[in-house]
């Protein structure tokens, strides 16, 4: 999952992992189902709300290794600042799946809202869909309107009378979907209902549920010499070679390329793969908020160093036959991936979903299959058999004991240096 727990300050921490807790509150439609989420960040009063609390939020929604669990398909709805959302932070995001909650200008609406204007056609078309409270209705922010996808209607501080005619007005105005929200009794969702408002958010359906994300956090050496390389404009395979020497990192950066909603529908073929789709600019924001919340681990646990040793040693046996670069760099990811799960407390199945990887990385992680699936078979008996069935193994994939050893002896001077 992504390194920042929401539910620490921002400080320096030494933890190897922890547990962030998110509040999430229903938003059903008027068959009672769940279309969307919420997002409340527990650890921070009001005062700290920030672009960078904004931003971490959703990450860490969207990333932590339950986001199933947490979220499953539904939409998420995170509160912004308006600062957040000129942060190149937002490439970081699937617009698929955040709807971004645009707060109003209070007393300096009238000079404001055409300067933000822009800011908001952008994101708009990039694909985000924009929800405002009821206050997008007022004439002040008409240049805003045609850019609502939601507009929530707070009920705890409308009286009824007036609930009726925002809606009646909202419904002639804008195509908008309209979200009534605090409603706190059975009497306000009928009178809604009856008004033909069909989402509702409130106490009286769902109370916000705490949910803990697990965080896992690369080390700040790590984090520290990524950013080096990105602001030296580093080539995307000295930043694969990188990013590949911290497990934690490597499954953190493979995630990012999910959650930012630009993995390929194949998945990514390997670590240098996700690295040129992700880019330096995305890497760069992503690495700039690790380094903003200063959440990191003063210590690599033994299973993030068995996960880079397995990659590795699989990496060289592949090199040593002269495969093609691809094939050496997704043994890389099936020895990585192999072994994360002791790290991630999470099944291999589920990290393979999480992942999104593609087939023949997937069969070879799982069923062993394939090429891929035979030198991890090799690479896991090396580790718990006796030598004759390693030399079998080895005979099988037409390798020698000179290269096995050759191998080894590589990667556990790699996995060292890492």
């Amino acid at each position: 999952m992504h390194t920042i727990p929401i539910s620490q300050p921002i400080e320096t921490h030494t933890r190897q992992s922890s547990v962030a807790l998110i509040a999430r509150q229903a938003i059903v439609n008027a068959q009672g189902q769940v279309v969307g989420h919420e997002l409340f960040n527990r650890s921070r009063n009001h005062a700290a709300h920030t672009a960078a609390s904004d931003m971490m939020l959703a990450l860490t929604a969207l990333s932590h290794a339950g986001v199933d669990e947490l979220m499953g398909e539904t939409l998420i709805f995170v509160n912004c600042t308006h600062e957040s959302l000129v942060e190149g932070h937002l490439n970081l995001l699937d617009p698929r799946r955040v709807i971004l909650e645009i707060p109003p200008l209070g007393h300096t609406a009238a000079e404001e809202v055409k300067t933000r204007l822009p800011n908001l056609q952008a994101l708009h078309e990039r694909g985000f869909r924009l929800a405002f409270n009821q206050t997008v209705l007022e004439s002040a922010y008409s240049a805003w309107l045609p850019l609502a996808d939601f507009i929530k209607i707070d009920l705890s501080v409308l009286p009824a009378d007036q609930v009726t005619v925002l809606v009646k007005y909202a419904k002639r105005q804008t195509e908008a979907r309209l979200i009534a929200e605090k409603i706190e009794t059975a009497a306000q969702q009928e009178l809604l209902s009856g008004l033909g408002v069909q989402l509702f958010q409130g106490y009286w359906l769902s109370r916000p549920q705490l949910v803990e994300a697990h965080l896992q956090f690369p080390t700040q050496a790590s984090i520290d010499h990524l950013m080096h390389l990105v602001r030296g404009a580093a080539s995307h395979q000295d930043i694969a070679n990188w990013v590949k020497q911290d497990a934690v990192l490597s499954f953190n950066l493979l995630r990012l390329l999910v959650t930012s909603g630009i993995c390929p529908p194949d998945g990514p073929m390997s670590v240098e793969h996700a690295v040129s789709l992700l880019g330096h600019n995305r890497i760069g924001c992503w690495t700039e908020l690790l380094q903003t919340f200063r959440v990191t681990s003063d210590f690599t646990p033994a299973p993030a160093r068995s996960a880079v040793l397995c990659g590795r040693y699989m990496e060289l046996l592949a090199r040593a036959q002269q495969l093609p670069k691809i094939v050496c760099n997704q043994a890389f990811m099936v020895g990585l991936i192999s072994q994360l799960g002791e790290l991630l407390h999470i099944s291999a199945p589920a990290i393979s979903s999480l992942l999104h990887l593609p087939e023949s990385v997937r069969d070879a992680v799982l069923q062993q299959a394939g090429y891929l699936g035979a030198l991890l078979s090799l690479t896991q008996t090396l580790e718990f058999s006796e030598e004759a069935k390693v030399e079998h193994a080895a005979l099988a994939l037409r390798l020698t004991t000179h290269q096995l050893h050759e191998a080894r002896s590589k990667a556990m001077e790699w996995a060292q240096v890492a």
